[in-house]
């Protein structure tokens, strides 16, 4: 048996709300500070930039699946860590983060229970990391 970490559609799209806010404030404030009349083109380029961006990733990001079998972590792409060999488990907004004894990183992305996921890879490995 194998347990399943798939990505979230409503936590990718509130990711993705985030970003286009602080592109938006970055662009804007870029302008401003070179002195452009016309700031609001700053929260328009930010929102079209995020927007395109998530619009074009979303199928392959929201189709990405992580498993735990075998005693590894098994990826997209062939990913492959094996369970003893991971040293850390971080967090990063609404992703958790492997980081492998080699110096190996590895990012679970959009969870919705970022949390969960951290504990149940901990459960898995058997120990604390």
């Amino acid at each position: 048996m194998s347990t399943v970490f798939r990505p979230d559609r409503g936590t990718y799209v509130r990711d993705h709300a985030w970003m286009a806010a602080l592109a938006m404030a970055g662009a804007m404030g870029v302008l401003w500070a070179i002195g452009n009349p016309h700031v609001w083109t700053g929260a328009v380029a930010g929102l079209a930039a995020v927007g395109v961006r998530a619009w074009y990733l979303a199928s392959e990001e929201l189709g990405h699946e992580w498993r735990i079998e075998d005693g590894a972590l098994h990826g997209p792409g062939g990913r492959h860590v094996p369970l003893d060999r991971i040293a850390r488990l971080n967090t990063l907004g609404s992703a958790v983060q492997i980081v492998t004894e080699g110096g190996d990183k590895h990012l679970i992305k959009y969870l919705a229970d970022r949390d969960a996921v951290r504990a149940a890879i901990r459960q898995a490995a058997g120990r604390d990391l």
